[in-house]
C-alpha cells in the first residue's frame, strides 16, 4: 500500500467478509466512510479492476486499487466570527454555539458561518475528507445553542466521528416543551427520515424511515410548559424536534415543527407588565457533551450555559 494518493490493498484471511468500505477506511483511515463509499460507486476505488458496491463481502486475495483525492480546497473566506471556545488543544476545539449562527456555508449563507470563523481562528485547519468542512464532525440546527466538537486535523476527525457513530459520545440537550407531561420520563422510539412531502423537513412517517431513540426527563414544570432534559441514543437530523412534536409536546417557539397558536401564547404572557419575546427560535439547547480525547483516551465532560433568551424566558416563566 503505497503512502501517495494512489493505493493498493490486498486483502488477507483475516479481512474475509468485511465489506469494501470499511477494509478501505480500517488501512487508509484519514479516508472517511462517506468519501469511501462514493468514490467505491462512481468506479474510482476498484476490486480486481471490477466496479462493486460498498457493502461487497471482501475475499482472501482481492486486490483494491484506487485514487484518493485530495481535499477540496476551501472557496470561502476566513472571517471573525465570535466563537465562544470552551476548551481547545492542539487536537480539538469544544465551543459554545451561539443561537442564530450557521454551521456550513450554504446558498443563502456563505458568510457569518461558523466555519468562516474556524477558518479565521485557525488558519491551519485542515479540510476533511474531500469536502469543505473543516474539522465539523457533527452540528447543530441554526437556531440550536450549546456544546458543539471540532477536529483539528484528520486523525482527530476520523477518531471523533467513529465515536459519534458508534454512539458512545454522550449528549444531553436542554428543551422547552408545550405541556406538561403527565410522566416523570421516558423514551421514544420513533423512526426518523425525510418527510413525504417536504423535502426539507424530517418526520416520523417517512417511506425510508431511521432508527431513531430519544430519552427525556422532566426537570421543571410551569404553566403550560415544562422543561426537559433530553439525551439521544442516535443523531437523526431534527430528531428532538420531530420527537417532540409526535408526542405532542413540541418544542417552545419551533417554526416548523410547533404550533403556531402556542408559539403566539408564550410571547403573549404578562410578567411584570412586559411581554416576553425571547420564543423566537425553538428553545433547544445542547448542554453536555461527554467522549474521549481522540489522542490521550481521557473522558472528556463539557457543559455550556444557557443562552441569555432561554434564560430569561425560563426566569419569566418560574415568576408567573
Amino acid at each position: 500500500m503505497s503512502d501517495d494518493a494512489g493505493f493498493t490493498i490486498t486483502a488477507a484471511e483475516t479481512d474475509t467478509d468485511k465489506r469494501l468500505d470499511f477494509l478501505v477506511v480500517q488501512k487508509l483511515p484519514h479516508c472517511s466512510r462517506k468519501q469511501t463509499s462514493s468514490l467505491i460507486r462512481k468506479g474510482v476505488i476498484r476490486v480486481s479492476g471490477s466496479i462493486k458496491k460498498p457493502g461487497y463481502r471482501i475475499r482472501p486475495g482481492d486486490v483494491i486499487q484506487g485514487v484518493i483525492p485530495e481535499p477540496e480546497p476551501v472557496s470561502f473566506q476566513p472571517e471573525p466570527v465570535d466563537i465562544d471556545i470552551l476548551f481547545e488543544d492542539t487536537h480539538l476545539i469544544v465551543l459554545n454555539k451561539a443561537p442564530g449562527i450557521v454551521v456550513h456555508p450554504a446558498p443563502g449563507n456563505y458568510t457569518g458561518t461558523l466555519v468562516n470563523g474556524l477558518l479565521y481562528h485557525c488558519p491551519g485547519i485542515e479540510g476533511i475528507g474531500g469536502e469543505i468542512r473543516p474539522g465539523i464532525v457533527h452540528r447543530l440546527d441554526k437556531d440550536t445553542s450549546g456544546v458543539m466538537l471540532v477536529a483539528k486535523n484528520h486523525i482527530s476527525h476520523i477518531d471523533l466521528s467513529n465515536q459519534f457513530k458508534a454512539r458512545t459520545v454522550d449528549k444531553k440537550y436542554l428543551a422547552l416543551v408545550y405541556g406538561n407531561l403527565k410522566e416523570q420520563k421516558g423514551t421514544i422510539s420513533l423512526p426518523v427520515g425525510r418527510h413525504p412531502q417536504h423535502r426539507k423537513q424530517m418526520s416520523t412517517n417517512s417511506r425510508k424511515p431511521k432508527e431513531a431513540k430519544t430519552v427525556w426527563q422532566v426537570k421543571e414544570k410551569y404553566d403550560g410548559v415544562s422543561l426537559l432534559e433530553i439525551s439521544i441514543l442516535t443523531g437523526r437530523t431534527h430528531q428532538i424536534r420531530v420527537h417532540c412534536h409526535a408526542i405532542h409536546h413540541p418544542i417552545v417557539g419551533d417554526p416548523v415543527y410547533g404550533i403556531r397558536s402556542a408559539n403566539h401564547r408564550i410571547k403573549q404572557l404578562q410578567v411584570h407588565g412586559s411581554l416576553i419575546q425571547a420564543a423566537c427560535r425553538q428553545m433547544l439547547h445542547s448542554w453536555r457533551l461527554t467522549f474521549d480525547h481522540p489522542y490521550t483516551k481521557e473522558k472528556m465532560t463539557f457543559e455550556a450555559s444557557l443562552p441569555e433568551d432561554m434564560q430569561n424566558l425560563i426566569a419569566a416563566l418560574r415568576e408567573r
